[in-house]
């Protein structure tokens, strides 16, 4: 692909819609996705260069929310684990797969959540101060962390919704919390993901670069965010992004 300096902007501003919604909820690269391939980057090459900015996005967040103090840090270990195994699992088989598996997991992904948001949202926005559980007091807990792995290692657009609904559904962590620890995860499969990614040569640089600072910045303004606003806020905002997410998997 060309990147023109028209190019180049939508793709800063781009990065910086999604560094927000991927922050506080999930589906950013239902943005920057579309865009890598409109502009000609095939779409193992636009799933491989996205993984950039994801990773640099969710460093920048969970450093943020590390700073206010609403990373949990305790269960850290065992809530990572299943996520890597998932993640690299998932990251093999997205760069050998056919491209058009990818619209169906993430359609089906979508609509999973706004089901869950419609009809049940208690499930996956618990009340703030809500006593977490740890791995070993859920019996779902690690399965459903290898498969947010797992998804997010394979494609990467709407896995903010899978991990919450494991974070927040299975452990019970409040919105803040959850999407905290979402971030480090996201953070560790990705880096798995990355470098199976690299190692291939899929990983288109330039572009790549482009779209990290407009991640950054986003991931920077939306922890602010997410620290001041009220719970219900972020609750409404993240079923709105749920259910945009279902229109973007099915234009996607």
């Amino acid at each position: 692909m060309d990147l023109t300096i028209f190019n180049g902007v939508l793709l800063l501003l781009l990065g910086l819609a999604a560094g927000v919604i991927n922050t506080l909820a999930g589906g950013g690269s239902n943005l920057t996705l579309p865009a890598l391939m409109i502009m000609g980057m095939p779409a193992e090459l636009a799933n491989a260069t996205n993984r950039v900015g994801i990773f640099l996005q969710c460093l920048t967040g969970a450093l943020g929310f590390k700073k206010h103090g609403k990373l949990d840090t305790q269960d850290l270990g065992p809530i990572l684990w299943p996520t890597l195994i998932g993640g690299l699992l998932g990251a093999i088989v997205a760069s050998y797969a056919a491209a058009w598996l990818v619209k169906y997991l993430l359609l089906g992904a979508m609509l999973a959540m706004a089901s869950l948001m419609l009809f049940k949202p208690s499930v996956v926005a618990p009340d703030l101060g809500t006593q977490a559980k740890t791995v070993a007091e859920s019996s779902s807990a690690k399965w459903s962390l290898m498969l947010a792995g797992f998804y997010g290692g394979f494609v990467q657009a709407g896995v903010g919704f899978i991990l919450l609904a494991a974070l927040a559904g299975s452990l019970r962590y409040d919105l803040v919390r959850a999407n905290a620890l979402k971030l480090v995860c996201t953070l560790a499969f990705t880096s798995v993901a990355l470098v199976v990614f690299i190692a291939r040569g899929q990983v288109v640089w330039l572009p790549a670069l482009v779209l990290s600072l407009g991640y950054i910045a986003g991931a920077h303004y939306a922890v602010k965010f997410a620290i001041q606003a009220e719970a219900s806020t972020l609750k409404w905002f993240l079923f709105i992004m749920t259910l945009l997410g279902c229109i973007a998997a099915f234009w996607f």
